[in-house]
């Protein structure tokens, strides 16, 4: 999906379920990004692996700001990736993402839960019980009911639509339940596969096993939500706060503000340290001032976490004391092409021409290079997901050049050897997509495969580049695209990527129309898979059968060059958000 709806991108298997992570960050990736920092001090990429300048020192307003706004603060419908990161400062779910860096942040342990849940023999039922002491900012008890009527407002997307729609395909069961603003139940809690026995314990009831449930939960949208401060639409206007900061403002376009909630308990709280007595977000249009700000020392991070602009990404990487402060992380990105049934592309052999043609390095370049474009892409999965192989190259394009004697003979296999035409469709928002398309466009030209590029409606996206008719219509033979995983698994990644079963007529994002049984199978044995290292396999599986079929170009492993303030503490990137952990953060002078 798009980088403003990427939200969690990692990899691993619920600690809750007694399992950890079996990936990590990936073969070379730390060696690019200068190694590691020295007892907690601040070197190039030491945030990626360490904590740097680490503290328990409360106090002081930490200053973030952001080239555009939220999408929403309602914890149901906010889907851009920092939203989910600040999500953590007023949000708390039954289970969320350890505060650590590197593989550690990547299990799910339980947040409002007590422990892990009781899980049923056959997988189908999740009991948690909740932890005692547990209050709203106004100083209400959090029960098992407002984590139910959270979960409820998901499937009320007439009136909260915009947020991740996964929860109802897992717990509807035929109910069709229409969200609690249309519950004919007196307490609005009807949703009959959720149960509240008492005060501090839900039940979940699933239809079949889904080893992923545990990520659902985690997303803001799981989180509680108090029926009697719910305002429906306007909710996100003055969302409710279970966790240790609360709203004190929000100036839609311009500014919001939180401040600490009395009545959060650190007691009960084993993720969150609330360092600062307060934290400002201050929205702006001009990207070039912000990164200006943010090398003066006025402002402390971006929390867009996409990578400064061209003139400040010069200045971090020539100036050693700049660079001292900057990270180069994997975001969970990757960016790549869709090659679609648009023929001769309906050939194999033709989509391995086009992948043997391409330069990596010049894709990598158009990109932004290896600090801030990425690294060279091999295959599908990227290496901060369960089941990717950073090993795994099986086009050999790690080695950064254009293979013309393959992708000619490939050429004379498909019946085309001298070459054919063909459309690049780029979206028309993305310079770094159109960038790639030419570049693309020049590498193929070497060995006789001429492409057209055409620029569309980047806001049109999902009716143009996700409709299988208009792709046909318009002649698309390649798409230029990136995705993100929602939730870290092999299939919150490669799922909407690979599977038949979601190709749509609107909002496609499978632009390659892979209809194999095959995979469509592992992705169902996969589903009911718990152990960690057996899904990986699978998973591993699905990648190898995808590359195999030629049906996508990678380009890069996407990364991001962003800079941090030096008086922040407690920096370090969190690899399920591809971001530092803003929850975590902290000043050092107290201001």
């Amino acid at each position: 999906m798009a980088r403003k709806t990427r939200v969690l991108a990692a990899s691993g298997v619920a600690l809750a379920l007694g399992l950890t992570t079996a990936a990590c960050g990936g073969g070379s990736d730390d060696d690019d990004n200068g190694g590691t920092a020295s007892n907690g001090k601040s070197e190039f990429g030491a945030a990626i692996t360490s904590v740097v300048n680490p503290s328990t020192t409360k106090g002081g307003t930490l200053n973030l700001w952001s080239s555009q706004d939220a999408d929403s603060w309602d914890p149901a419908r906010g889907y851009y990736a920092f939203v989910w990161n600040l999500n953590r400062l007023y949000t708390r779910k039954l289970v969320d993402y350890a505060a650590a860096p590197g593989k550690d942040g990547l299990k799910v342990v339980p947040d409002l839960a007590e422990a892990e849940p009781t899980i049923s023999a056959d997988k189908l039922t999740y009991t948690f019980k909740l932890r005692s002491g547990l209050k709203w900012d106004d100083g209400a008890p959090i029960t098992s009911k407002d984590v139910k009527y959270g979960v409820e407002r998901v499937w009320a997307t007439d009136v909260i639509s915009g947020g991740p729609y996964y929860l109802p395909n897992v717990l509807d069961q035929g109910q069709n339940y229409k969200g609690p603003y249309k519950d004919t139940a007196p307490d609005k809690l009807g949703l009959k596969s959720v149960t509240t026995p008492d005060d501090s314990t839900i039940i979940f009831k699933l239809a079949k096993p889904y080893s992923d449930f545990l990520y659902l939960l985690a997303m803001p949208g799981s989180g509680p939500v108090p029926q009697k401060r719910d305002t429906g639409a306007q909710y996100g206007q003055k969302p409710a706060a279970s966790g240790p900061y609360m709203f004190k403002s929000i100036a839609p376009g311009k500014s919001v503000s939180w401040v600490r909630n009395p009545n959060w308990d650190p007691a009960s709280d084993p993720i969150r340290k609330a360092l600062p007595e307060a934290i400002n977000l201050t929205i702006t249009t001009n990207a070039d001032d912000l990164d200006n700000r943010l090398l003066a020392g006025t402002a402390d991070l971006d929390v867009g976490q996409t990578g400064v602009q061209a003139a400040a990404r010069t200045k971090l990487l020539t100036d050693n004391n700049l660079k001292a402060n900057a990270d180069a992380p994997n975001t969970g990105f990757l960016r790549f092409a869709d090659m679609t049934p648009v023929a001769p592309l309906n050939n194999i052999e033709c989509r391995k021409a086009v992948i043997y043609a391409a330069d990596p390095t010049s894709i990598q370049t158009a990109r932004g290079g290896p600090y801030a474009g990425g690294d060279i892409g091999t295959s599908i999965l990227p290496p901060n997901i369960a089941g990717s192989d950073t090993n795994y190259d099986p086009y050999n394009r790690k080695q950064g050049k254009p293979q013309l004697d393959k992708a000619k003979e490939a050429l004379t296999k498909c019946g085309q050897p001298n070459g054919f035409n063909v459309k690049i469709a780029a979206r028309n928002n993305r310079a770094a997509e159109v960038k790639t398309a030419e570049a693309l466009q020049a590498s193929l030209k070497a060995a006789g495969i001429t492409a057209s590029i055409d620029q569309y409606d980047g806001a049109q996206d999902s009716a143009i580049g996700g409709s299988p008719e208009i792709v046909k219509q318009r002649g698309y033979g390649i798409i230029i695209t990136g995705w993100g995983a929602d939730y870290p698994s092999g299939a919150g990644y490669m799922q909407p990527l690979a599977d038949s079963r979601f190709i749509t007529k609107n909002g496609n994002f499978n632009r390659s129309e892979i209809k194999d049984p095959a995979i469509d199978k592992l992705f169902d044995d996969a589903a009911g898979e718990t152990d960690p290292a057996k899904a990986a396999e699978i998973y591993k599986q699905i990648n190898q059968k995808v590359m195999d079929g030629a049906y996508v170009l990678p380009f890069v492993v996407d990364k991001a060059l962003n800079y941090r303030n030096p008086r922040l503490t407690n920096a370090y990137v969190h690899e399920s958000f591809g971001m530092l952990d803003f929850q975590a953060l902290g000043v050092s002078d107290g201001k």
